[in-house]
């Protein structure tokens, strides 16, 4: 039997909306979400696979400047991301709207005959006049791309974009698929620990700490019907480290709680959450501290 199958890019700026459509498509939570930019740091693979296709979605860290050794690691991740991909969906951000970036990118990956479907995100945060106006805009360069509007939130017009895509994925034997069925993330378990456990702190401490803190499982146990995870998180100044714990550990508590809730959801037992906070300065720019979180720049 014969399905399409191949990789597809999920690229765009920070907060675009890009790991939301990649959980909202794979219909599991394979990236972490928040209103912070550079939330995603590593290149996740979201795998849909159905009766007539497997298509492997690689949610990439928003496009940005780089300015520290795990910038650097986010940055060339992209690049390698859409070096083999049979496609890239573009995700926009219609609040936003469409800008310069985002033309210059259709316009570059035309040039390399790469397939862009331009996904407009967020389209419940608008009005249909809104939508129309932005799908006109497109109208010049409706060459160069196909434009999908889509509200991952509401689930609305996701089916018409899968069907977009497989457009373009080689067809292949049903034998030569890239993943057994089962499998929904190319990411260990330990993985979506630490990044579930950085989202929750990504919703609940001040702006200015965010960046500054890495996630690391330092111990994982599990037993037929207990997890006992260990977590140490890692900040840059003891300043941060006194507002990640917060007044008598309150802060710290409601990042375990929220953390511990969303994982119990994926093992499917009872949690134990254990966090640590550690100060270690300049972290960003230490390559061998990066390279033992995961951001080792020598693998792209």
């Amino acid at each position: 039997m014969k399905i399409k199958c191949g990789l597809v890019g999920v690229i765009g700026l920070p907060n675009a909306g890009k790991s939301s459509l990649v959980n909202a498509l794979i219909q599991e939570k394979v990236s972490i979400v928040s209103p912070k930019p550079q939330t995603t740091r590593n290149n996740v693979l979201g795998i849909l696979s159905t009766s007539d296709s497997q298509i492997v979605f690689v949610d990439t860290p928003g496009l940005n400047k780089s300015d520290s050794g795990l910038g650097d690691y986010m940055q060339k991740s992209i690049k390698g991301a859409v070096s083999d991909v049979s496609a890239i969906c573009l995700v926009i951000d219609i609040v936003k709207g469409v800008s310069k970036k985002d033309l210059q990118l259709i316009d570059n990956f035309y040039a390399s005959k790469t397939p862009v479907i331009v996904v407009l995100s967020k389209t419940d945060l608008v009005d249909d006049i809104k939508i129309a106006k932005t799908l006109e805009s497109f109208i010049p360069i409706i060459d160069k791309c196909e434009v999908v509007p889509v509200s991952s939130l509401k689930h609305k017009n996701l089916d018409a974009l899968l069907e977009v895509v497989k457009k373009y994925l080689p067809e292949v034997d049903e034998e030569e698929k890239l993943f057994d069925d089962d499998y929904y993330t190319d990411k260990s378990l330990n993985f979506l620990v630490a990044e579930i456990v950085r989202e929750k702190a990504l919703y609940l401490l001040n702006d200015e700490i965010p960046h500054g803190i890495a996630v690391k499982v330092e111990s994982f146990k599990e037993d037929d019907d207990l997890c006992t995870i260990d977590c140490l998180i890692v900040c840059e100044k003891e300043s941060h480290k006194a507002i990640i714990l917060g007044k008598q550990g309150e802060m710290i508590k409601k990042i375990g709680h929220n953390a511990r809730v969303t994982i119990q959801k994926i093992v499917q037992k009872k949690v134990v959450l254990n966090l640590f906070v550690k100060v270690k300065r300049n972290w960003q720019n230490n390559l061998e501290f990066l390279d033992s979180l995961g951001y080792n720049i020598k693998d792209l």
